[in-house]
């Protein structure tokens, strides 16, 4: 076998490991009940309107197609894990719009050059893998001039922490990798789309989460709902003390970013970054 071949297959089986962790759980009710406005908030910052083509890279259930198809844009969500648009379809008639679903790796869309005018992500392919690969696709389907908006947790926020949390965990990644917090970094970003991109804005943000009564209620609700937490667990499944010692990290997390009273109050950090594609 061919190292090229080589190189092929392994890819193939990090992006079955990706499409089978996303499935587990159940993110579409992560997404409507824990952060259900991010993706208004990056669909009205990419000045999406009626007319619009608009594609959203790694969709999930469609916390951003959804806001885009409503304002009259027509949209087509793609995602590497199709289980999860059975939720965005059922939300699509919910609200009465049309949107296309393909399942596609954000590394390799199957999408002609220049074809939207809008492309854009909410906390979706900062998970892809190889993050210049990735960078390369959004420039390429995007038109001249079209705008690119990406929304994605930072390094420093409460989700950033939680992955670098669960790392030593979790079954290593493959050595070419890279951190999926990373899109959170402005100068990463801009690296990543280099010259191609021009008039780039970029802000960091938080949204409030205050749906937990306490640490751990958050703690077992990401046990059971959240893919890369489910597969964390399922790591060291054998190992009780290990267990134990995840379990008191990431209620010990969430006690340090929180400011509530009664309950649960925390802020999740974002950085929103809008630019317009020159290639």
């Amino acid at each position: 076998m061919t190292a090229l071949s080589d190189t092929v297959e392994a890819d193939q089986a990090l992006k079955a490991k990706h499409r089978a962790m996303w499935a587990l759980g159940d993110y579409p009710s992560v997404a409507a009940e824990i952060i259900p406005d991010l993706g208004a908030v990056l669909v009205e910052a990419c000045g999406v309107g009626p007319g619009a083509r608009v594609l959203d890279v790694a969709a999930g259930s469609g916390n951003a197609t959804i806001p885009a198809a409503l304002t009259g844009a027509s949209v087509v969500a793609c995602d590497l894990t199709p289980e999860l648009f059975a939720s965005g379809r059922d939300r699509a008639v919910q609200h009465g719009v049309e949107v296309e679903w393909h399942e596609a790796d954000a590394e390799a869309l199957p999408f002609a050059d220049g074809e939207f005018d809008v492309v854009l992500s909410c906390v979706g392919v900062m998970f892809a893998p190889h993050h210049q690969a990735t960078a390369d696709e959004l420039t390429r389907v995007c038109r001249p001039g079209g705008t690119i908006g990406l929304l994605s947790w930072t390094p420093e926020g409460f989700l950033g922490q939680m992955l670098a949390t669960m790392k030593p965990y979790a079954p290593p990644p493959p050595p070419d990798a890279q951190p999926p917090p990373l899109w959170g970094d402005e100068n990463h970003v801009r690296t990543l789309f280099g010259d191609r991109v021009t008039d780039v804005t970029a802000r960091r943000d938080n949204v409030r989460v205050d749906r937990f009564d306490d640490p751990e209620t958050f703690r077992e609700y990401f046990k059971t709902h959240y893919g890369p937490t489910i597969v964390a667990y399922r790591g060291i499944a054998e190992d009780p003390d290990r267990i134990d010692a995840l379990d008191r990290d990431l209620a010990d997390l969430a006690r340090r970013f929180d400011y509530g009273t009664d309950t649960t109050v925390m802020d999740w950090e974002y950085l929103l970054l809008t630019a317009r594609n020159r290639s």
